[in-house]
């Protein structure tokens, strides 16, 4: 009768590790399989993987060009046919403030923490109050020509 207590792991299933630097009678002694002087043979040695050898490296040799704004903002976009969308869906309401958290739980943008711009993609029906960090101007106006509000975040 078998029971988990009785488990025998098959013959050859298992196989012993290498057992390296154990001296000269073992086969594996003297340089312990690492070769003979280098940087590899050596106890500690670490070469990262993006190492050419003392090469001059590839992210050196490709040239560079064109300017990197370090002070860029990357604004989260959302168009005025977005809100209309989730108006029309019944998932917005008049009396809802739209703002980054609501627009967060919606699903519209993906960062709690970056600005997001609205802008004046579509129409819009209904007068929304939106809360963001900046407006174009098409879309501050058919906001306001329905006679909703828009509001810079300060």
């Amino acid at each position: 009768m078998k029971h988990l207590g009785n488990i025998v792991v098959p013959k050859g299933a298992r196989k012993n590790n290498k057992r390296i630097g154990r001296g000269q009678g073992s086969g594996k002694g003297g340089t312990s399989t690492r070769g003979n002087k280098g940087q590899l043979s050596r106890r500690g040695s670490h070469i990262p993987a993006f190492f050419e050898g003392g090469q001059m490296p590839l992210s050196r040799r490709v040239p560079k060009f064109g300017f990197q704004n370090p002070f860029r903002v990357e604004m989260q976009i959302v168009n005025l046919s977005r809100l209309q969308e989730l108006y029309d869906e019944n998932r917005l309401s008049l009396n809802d403030i739209i703002d980054i958290d609501n627009l967060y739980k919606l699903g519209v943008i993906k960062h709690k923490n970056r600005p997001v711009k609205i802008l004046g993609e579509g129409n819009i029906n209904v007068p929304l109050e939106i809360r963001a960090d900046a407006f174009s101007n098409s879309a501050k106006e058919k906001i306001q020509s329905v006679g909703g509000k828009a509001i810079i975040n300060g």
